[in-house]
């Protein structure tokens, strides 16, 4: 069965290439993962190149991913939806 799965992403627009550089934690210890894209963030370019880089990585459509919250801002909640299992077991080889 399908599930939503959330995560945070630290976005770093205009990072000169796409690449995802794994977890971190900020100074409160959240976890997030470190994304960037060489698309600038105007107009939601970076936002769109970040889910095409996220399925690409996961191996999933685009439209099973959503931007939760954060939109305009680095750091953002992604919403997955598909088999938490190999999502989470996908995420964790990051």
């Amino acid at each position: 069965m399908a599930e939503a799965l959330r995560f945070a992403v630290r976005l770093t627009p205009r990072g000169g290439r796409n690449a995802i550089d794994g977890w971190a934690e900020d100074a409160s210890g959240k976890r997030h993962l470190k994304a960037r894209v060489s698309l600038p963030p105007e107009d939601g370019k970076a936002n769109t190149a970040l889910i095409a880089l996220l399925a690409k990585s996961l191996a999933i459509p685009k439209s099973s991913i959503r931007i939760a919250a954060g939109g305009t801002s680095r750091l953002k909640t992604i919403e997955i939806v598909g088999d938490r299992a190999a999502l989470e077991a996908k995420l964790s080889e990051f």
